[in-house]
């Protein structure tokens, strides 16, 4: 019962949020910048269910990724190496394949490391009990 209460917990509850997270940023905030950048390249934005689904996957490795750091680090220090790992270097590899959109980048920025921080502090606060 305890490695359910300080492991499988804390994990599906930052997947959770993490989901979520995600889900907002991308359908309300940089979705526009998305889908006119793939136009500009003739192709289409690719969200059908199965990429959600994909992202479900990506949010689950995330809050494992950021349960394994918050063992040997604060929650600052967390929350900028998750937040590196996860997005900086998604970021570099789908700007070095062209399918980028820079200017989204204001938004995500901000809300990517928001997101790393309350994934951080969900599994934290199972640290401390």
């Amino acid at each position: 019962m305890k490695f359910v209460k300080k492991t499988i917990l804390p994990i599906l509850l930052a997947t959770a949020w993490i989901s979520i997270s995600e889900f907002l940023r991308n359908e309300f905030f940089v979705k526009s910048f998305w889908t006119k950048h793939y136009q500009a390249l003739g192709l289409t934005f690719p969200s059908a269910p199965v990429n959600g689904a994909v992202w479900g996957i990506w949010s689950l490795f995330f809050a494992v990724a950021v349960f394994i750091i918050a063992k040997k680090f604060n929650l600052i220090q967390t929350t900028f190496l998750s937040w590196f790992f996860a997005f900086i270097m998604m970021w570099v590899v789908i700007g070095n394949l062209g399918v980028l959109p820079y200017g989204m980048l204001l938004y995500a920025v901000p809300l990517s490391i928001l997101e790393s921080f309350i994934a951080a502090l969900i599994i934290k606060s199972f640290h401390k009990n």
